[in-house]
C-alpha cells in the first residue's frame, strides 16, 4: 500500500513539475527583456532618403485627417489585439514585441504614413502571389521591415530589393542580375522568387516564426540555434541562440503587422499623394531602347519610368538580348504599341550609344589591311526582312548575317545593316604627294610611265582560295603566284593580292643635277656642336658599304 502512494505521489509531483514547466515556458516567452537586438536596417533609414528613392511626389498632399499624437494602451491590448487577428501565424506579444510597436507609432510613424500610401500599390500585389502558393497574407508585411517598401534598397552586404535578396540567393530562385538589369529589383518577379523560398523554408521548418528568422539570417544559422538550445524547434526558446541581428527581425516582423492594422487607433494617417500607382500594365519590349526615348515621345517624366521600373538599373531596357516586361500606365500603353516605331528610332543615335559595327572606320583608312573598301550602309524599314533586302541589294541572307554578326534572321525597324562593299582608292602616302607636288612646282615637262597597281582584300572567317579567286574572277594560281603562296592555308585578317592592274602615271622628266659645294659649318662654342663637329670628322667615306634591301613582304 505505502509502495502505491509512493508512486502515485511521485506521479502528482511530475505533473505538477510538468505544468510549472510549461507555464513557466509560456511566462519567459511573455517577459522576455533583450537590450543588445539590433533592429532591421531599414528601420533606420532616413526619411529623406527613403522618400528620394521611392521616387513619389507628396509635396502636393492634403490630408483630410491630421496626425495627431501616440495613444498608449496596456500591454494586455496590444496581447488581445494580436491573438484576435485572423491568421495561422503566431503573433504574440513580449516586451521586445513592444519595443517595436512603441517605435513604429512614435519615432517612425512619419514613415509608417508614407508606407501606408506605398502599400495601396505593392500589398495587392504581395496578396495575389502569397494566395497563390497557399501562405499566410500577413507575409505580406515582410518587406516593410526587409526594406521599408523601397525597391532600389541595397543593404551593407549587398542584399537588394523589396525581399533583399542576395545574388546567389536571388539567381537560384531565376532572378536575372546583369550590368543593366537586376531583377532583384522588380516588384513582380522578385516577389513571386521570395514567395517560392518561404514555401520552401517552410517545408523545412513547418514554424512560420523560424522561417522567418530563416529568411533573415539563412538556415544554417537557424539550425545551428535548434541544436544548441538541445533539438527545441520554438523560435522563443531558441531566441537567444540566435544571431543578435536576427533576433529582432520576428518581433518587428509582428509589429509591423499590428502597426499596419491599428495605425489608427495611434492617430496615424496615410500621407496622401496624387500620383496613381494602381492603373499601371504591362507591355513586353524586344528592341533596346532608352527611357528617354519614351518619355520625349509618350510625354512621361522620366522618373515615373524609373519608379515603375526599378529593374532596370542603367535607364536602359536591353530588348535586344531579350524580351522584357516594360510597366506604364494603362492609358499609355495603347500609345506605346500605335507608337513603337517612332519610340525605337526616335534620337536612336543620342541615347544608344554604343556602335554595331566600326569596320567603317578602318575602311576609311583606305589602307590595305581593311581591303581597300568601305561598308554600304541601309536602314531597316517597316515591312523588311533579310530575305528582301539581299535580294533588293544582289547578295545573299548569309552573307548579310556574316556581314553584321547576326545570331538570328530577326531585324528591327532603325537598324542600319552593312548590304554591301564598294572601292575606295588608297590615298597616296603623304611623302609621295609632297614629292609630286615639289617636282609639278619646278618642272614644267612630264612624261608618262606605265605602273603596276596591288588590289588587297582582307581574309574572312568562312574564307578559302577558291572563294576568293571566284569573287574577285581570278585563278587560285594567279592568287598564289602573287602572294608567294606555297599552300591552299591562309589566315583570318590576311591581307591578300587579289588584282594587278597596269596604270599610266604622268611624272616629271629628271633634271641635271647640280653640284653644290658643301658649306662648312659654323663654329660653335656649344657642347653638342662640337659633338657633331667631332663625330663628322672622324667618318671616313671609303669605309662605308652600301647595301641594297631587295626583300619583299611575302619571304
Amino acid at each position: 500500500m505505502k509502495k502505491f502512494f509512493l508512486i502515485l505521489f511521485s506521479c502528482a509531483i511530475m505533473v505538477a513539475t510538468s505544468a510549472f514547466a510549461q507555464e513557466n515556458s509560456q511566462q519567459n516567452k511573455n517577459n522576455i527583456q533583450d537590450n543588445s537586438i539590433v533592429a532591421p536596417e531599414s528601420m533606420n533609414e532616413h526619411l529623406a532618403t527613403l522618400l528620394h528613392e521611392w521616387q513619389i511626389d507628396f509635396s502636393k498632399s492634403n490630408n483630410k485627417c491630421s496626425q495627431g499624437s501616440n495613444v498608449l494602451f496596456h500591454d494586455s491590448v496590444y496581447t488581445k489585439r494580436l491573438f484576435d487577428m485572423p491568421t495561422e501565424m503566431e503573433l504574440s506579444f513580449n516586451q521586445v514585441v513592444k519595443q517595436y510597436i512603441d517605435m513604429y507609432a512614435n519615432r517612425r510613424r512619419d514613415m509608417v504614413g508614407y508606407m501606408l500610401t506605398i502599400g495601396e500599390y505593392y500589398f495587392p500585389m504581395f496578396e495575389e502571389a502569397l494566395d497563390k502558393y497557399g501562405l499566410p497574407l500577413e507575409l505580406k508585411y515582410l518587406p516593410v521591415i526587409e526594406s521599408a517598401l523601397n525597391p532600389v534598397a541595397v543593404s551593407r552586404v549587398g542584399a537588394t530589393g523589396l525581399w533583399q535578396f542576395m545574388l546567389r540567393t536571388g539567381q537560384g530562385y531565376g532572378l536575372q542580375v546583369n550590368s543593366l538589369v537586376d531583377e532583384r529589383r522588380d516588384p513582380h518577379k522578385s516577389t513571386e522568387a521570395a514567395v517560392r523560398y518561404l514555401k520552401d523554408l517552410y517545408a523545412i521548418y513547418g514554424d512560420w516564426n523560424l522561417v522567418i528568422a530563416a529568411y533573415n539570417c539563412g538556415p544554417g544559422n537557424v539550425n545551428k540555434a535548434i541544436a544548441r538550445s538541445g533539438g527545441k524547434k520554438d523560435y522563443w526558446q531558441i531566441y537567444y541562440n540566435l544571431p543578435r541581428e536576427t533576433r529582432g527581425y520576428v518581433p518587428a516582423f509582428i509589429a509591423a503587422n499590428y502597426i499596419m492594422n491599428f495605425y489608427n487607433k495611434h492617430n496615424i494617417c496615410p500621407i496622401q499623394s496624387f500620383q496613381d500607382m494602381t492603373a499601371l500594365d504591362t507591355v513586353h519590349v524586344d528592341n533596346q531602347l532608352h527611357f528617354n526615348q519614351i518619355s520625349e515621345v509618350l510625354n512621361i517624366p522620366v522618373s515615373d519610368i524609373r519608379r515603375w521600373n526599378p529593374q532596370f538599373k542603367k535607364d536602359m531596357v536591353p530588348g535586344n538580348y531579350q524580351s522584357y516586361a516594360l510597366v506604364l500606365p494603362t492609358n499609355k500603353v495603347y500609345a506605346f504599341l500605335e507608337k513603337k516605331d517612332e519610340i525605337t528610332n526616335y534620337r536612336r543615335n543620342d541615347f544608344i550609344t554604343h556602335r554595331e559595327n566600326t569596320d567603317r572606320y578602318l575602311a576609311s583608312t583606305g589602307s590595305s589591311v581593311s581591303g581597300n573598301s568601305a561598308n554600304v550602309y541601309y536602314r531597316v524599314k517597316r515591312g523588311d526582312n533579310l530575305s528582301k533586302i539581299a535580294s533588293r541589294h544582289r547578295t545573299t541572307v548569309a552573307q548579310l548575317r556574316s556581314w553584321n554578326n547576326l545570331r538570328s534572321t530577326r531585324i528591327s525597324v532603325g537598324k542600319s545593316l552593312i548590304v554591301g562593299k564598294r572601292a575606295v582608292a588608297p590615298p597616296a602616302a603623304p611623302q609621295q604627294t609632297e614629292t609630286l607636288v615639289a617636282q609639278q612646282n619646278t618642272n614644267s615637262e612630264t612624261e608618262t610611265i606605265t605602273k603596276t597597281v596591288n588590289e588587297y582584300y582582307r581574309v574572312r572567317s568562312g574564307d578559302n582560295l577558291g572563294k576568293i579567286a571566284q569573287k574577285n574572277r581570278v585563278t587560285v594560281t594567279q592568287l598564289k603566284s602573287w602572294n608567294g603562296l606555297k599552300s591552299d592555308r591562309i589566315s583570318v585578317g590576311k591581307s591578300l593580292v587579289v588584282r594587278k592592274k597596269t596604270v599610266k602615271v604622268e611624272q616629271p622628266k629628271p633634271v641635271q643635277q647640280v653640284a653644290e659645294t658643301p658649306t662648312q659649318p659654323k663654329e660653335s662654342s656649344s657642347v653638342i656642336s662640337n659633338y657633331l663637329k667631332s663625330q663628322l670628322e672622324g667618318t671616313d667615306s671609303g669605309d662605308t658599304e652600301v647595301v641594297t634591301d631587295t626583300s619583299t613582304e611575302n619571304e
